[in-house]
C-alpha cells in the first residue's frame, strides 16, 4: 500500500470509529472504561486530530466487535455498492460511507440506516467536540436534541453542536433513511458563499 493510501485509511478511520461507537450506543466515557483508552485520545481520533495506533485499533476493533479490515475500509465491498468510498457495514445493516480522505477540516460522510421493526423508540444520545451539519436524502429520520425531538424527510436540514446530547433512529414506515453528515471536528461550519438569486419577478440593481 502506497503513503498516500495509508494515510488516507488512518485518515478514514475516524468516522468509522465513531461510526462503530454510536452503533453499540456506547459514550466516549464508556469505551474508555472498557478499553483503557483516555476520553481525550479517542475524541482526537474520531476528530481526525490524531492517527490511531495499532495497539488502540486492536483494542477498538475487539470492543466494537468490528474487523481490522472494516475499520481500514480494506473489506470487499458489496457488488452493488457504491464504489466512491470504503462503505463500513454493520450486521444490522447500517452503513456508513466517508467522501473525505483527508486529516482535518470538515468531515462528511453518508449514513444509511435499515428500516426497524415494530415501533422506533427515542434513541441513545452522545456527546462530543465538534458541530454538525445533517441533511436527509431519503426516508424519514428521528433527531433527538437534548430534550428536543425532530423528524426529518427528504430535504431537510439540522446544524447543531455536537457537544449537546444528540442521537437518530429511523422512524420511516418500512424503508432505510439516507443522510449526508458534514462534520467539523474543532467546531468548523459551512459557509454559504453564493450570491443572491435574483428570479423573474426581481429588480436587478441599476448600474448606471
Amino acid at each position: 500500500m502506497a503513503v498516500d493510501d495509508v494515510d488516507g485509511a488512518l485518515a478514514a478511520m475516524g468516522p468509522r470509529l465513531r461510526a462503530a461507537r454510536e452503533r453499540r450506543s456506547a459514550t466516549l466515557c464508556e469505551v474508555s472504561c472498557a478499553t483503557g483508552i483516555s476520553v481525550s485520545t479517542l475524541s482526537r481520533i474520531e476528530t481526525g486530530r490524531r492517527k490511531p495506533t495499532l495497539e488502540v485499533l486492536l483494542r477498538l476493533s475487539k470492543e466494537y466487535r468490528v474487523s481490522l479490515d472494516e475499520l481500514a475500509g480494506t473489506a470487499p465491498a458489496p457488488a452493488a455498492g457504491p464504489r466512491a468510498g470504503a462503505p463500513l457495514s454493520f450486521g444490522d445493516g447500517k452503513a456508513v460511507l466517508p467522501l473525505t480522505r483527508y486529516v482535518g477540516g470538515l468531515h462528511v460522510h453518508k449514513h444509511v440506516l435499515p428500516a426497524v421493526e415494530g415501533v422506533a423508540v427515542r434513541p441513545r444520545q452522545v456527546a462530543h467536540e465538534g458541530y454538525e451539519w445533517l441533511c436527509v436524502l431519503y426516508g424519514r429520520l428521528w433527531v433527538a436534541l437534548g430534550d428536543q425531538d425532530l423528524v426529518l424527510s427528504a430535504g431537510d436540514v439540522v446544524e447543531f453542536d455536537t457537544r449537546a446530547p444528540h442521537g437518530v433512529v429511523n422512524v420511516g414506515s418500512g424503508g432505510p433513511v439516507e443522510y449526508l453528515v458534514v462534520f467539523g471536528p474543532q467546531g468548523e461550519r459551512l459557509r454559504l458563499r453564493s450570491p443572491a438569486v435574483v428570479g423573474s419577478g426581481s429588480r436587478r440593481p441599476n448600474r448606471a
